[in-house]
């Protein structure tokens, strides 16, 4: 679902498609800075500005996704047209959980995405795809990103998200293996330590089986 990589930060990480040795967010966590800025690790000149995706920023995102994936085996301009479809989908798309983060110099470095999923027929966000611009990768973008893209979906009321992604990575965020834990399972029979679940709210996610949007194709 998210491209990330051996240092558990995300360069492509897709949707539930496949899990990838290379998921879509190749970025150490930062701490939180004010005004939507995170400091990676503290290091100086490596904060990143994060915002929610505007209108002018599509194109540059398709592109962002794009690269990410470009090394990514089998992506094949998949997850941009994932993304795409996503944000053509009202039953899908939340307006303002889709975070981007800025370089410096105004580049798109790092974007993520939550949509609605459910779980059950009890409504959750699923994260998906993350992705962070090559030339940034192993920055913190993609981290700063993630967090602040969870902290908006908490402000938004939203109680549960769930991922697919690289084990070693998302833990640091708070997710948890959603079977064992939570007894919210996969549509597909997917490794236990990869489909993780993180409660928004500080609530029991629901149990059930998670029912992704369409445009993910999974059934």
């Amino acid at each position: 679902m998210n491209g990330e990589s051996s240092e558990s930060g995300v360069t492509g990480d897709t949707g539930p498609s496949r899990v990838s040795s290379a998921d879509g967010v190749r970025g150490a966590a930062g701490s939180a800075g004010a005004g939507g800025v995170w400091s990676a690790g503290g290091a100086p000149g490596r904060g990143w500005r994060t915002r929610p995706e505007a209108p002018e920023d599509i194109p540059a995102v398709r592109r962002l996704v794009l690269a990410a994936f470009d090394d990514v085996e089998g992506a094949d301009g998949t997850e941009a047209d994932l993304v795409d479809a996503l944000r053509r989908d009202p039953a899908a798309w939340l307006p303002g959980l889709s975070y981007v983060a800025d370089a410096p110099d105004g580049t798109l470095a790092a974007q993520a995405l939550l949509t609605r999923c459910h779980i059950g027929e009890v409504p959750a966000v699923a994260l998906a795809p993350c992705a962070v611009l090559p030339g940034y990768q192993k920055r913190g973008a993609g981290g700063a990103v993630i967090r602040a893209l969870l902290e908006a979906a908490r402000a938004a009321g939203e109680r549960t998200a769930i991922v697919l992604g690289h084990p070693p990575y998302y833990p640091r965020f708070g997710f948890e293996p959603a079977a064992s834990r939570f007894g919210v399972l996969p549509p597909q029979a997917w490794p236990d330590e990869a489909f993780m679940a993180l409660s928004l709210d500080g609530s029991i996610p629901p149990r059930g089986t998670v029912r992704y949007a369409a445009a993910f194709g999974i059934r």
